[in-house]
């Protein structure tokens, strides 16, 4: 399994914290984040994996997720790098890589990391990077960063329902319902996947 443990220590004891106290999320729509994902939310956003939208001050939950953004939080749960601050170093591999990534794109480390650790993929000239991302391709990239499609198995027809019966293996699934996976994912939805595939990477 790839490293997900730099900062999983870290996220338990968070987890074990919040557990006994009632902890209020940093961000002006809390009301919004659906309560079976709250802990996700409260735990990735205090680890700074998560971070909040334009100034901060807000999750926004149900809004969908780029490519581009998943890049940047698998980067910071793998690297443990939540300050960003060996992501410059990684700019210039994704713009080689790929046609419509420039190495002046503020997710151009992250999608530069992540393609060379292969947990992301292009169609060979491009990645996409401000496209919106299903439930499926998010689980993907997250099982990637877990180890897994190591033989090409998230490749081909039918690609979608063998990452979905590895993620329930795994039970990455427990707060997700199947059925919204072919569906633009959301932010605490990422965030819920993520936090499930912390706790299972052991």
């Amino acid at each position: 399994m790839r490293n997900l443990k730099k900062i999983l220590a870290l996220a338990l004891a968070l987890v074990m914290t919040l557990s006994l106290m009632t902890v209020a999320n940093a961000f002006n729509d809390d009301a919004d984040i659906d309560a079976k994902y709250d802990e996700a939310v409260t735990v990735l956003s205090n680890l700074k994996v998560f971070q909040g939208v334009n100034d901060g001050s807000n999750f926004a939950p149900k809004q969908t997720i780029s490519r581009g953004e998943v890049a940047a939080i698998i980067y910071r749960i793998v690297t443990g790098d939540v300050s960003n601050t060996n992501i410059a170093q990684h700019a210039e591999y994704a713009a080689k890589t790929f046609a419509d990534v420039k190495a002046t794109d503020w997710d151009a480390g992250y999608i530069g990391y992540c393609a060379d650790a292969q947990i992301i993929v292009g169609d060979g000239t491009n990645f996409y990077p401000d496209q919106t991302v299903n439930g499926y391709q998010a689980l993907a990239m997250i099982l990637r960063a877990m180890g897994y499609d190591q033989n090409d198995e998230f490749k081909g027809e039918g690609w979608e329902i063998r990452v979905a019966s590895t993620a329930q293996q795994r039970n990455l699934l427990v707060n997700i319902n199947a059925g919204t996976l072919g569906t633009g994912a959301s932010r605490e939805m990422v965030a819920e996947i993520l936090f499930q595939a912390i706790l299972v990477d052991t």
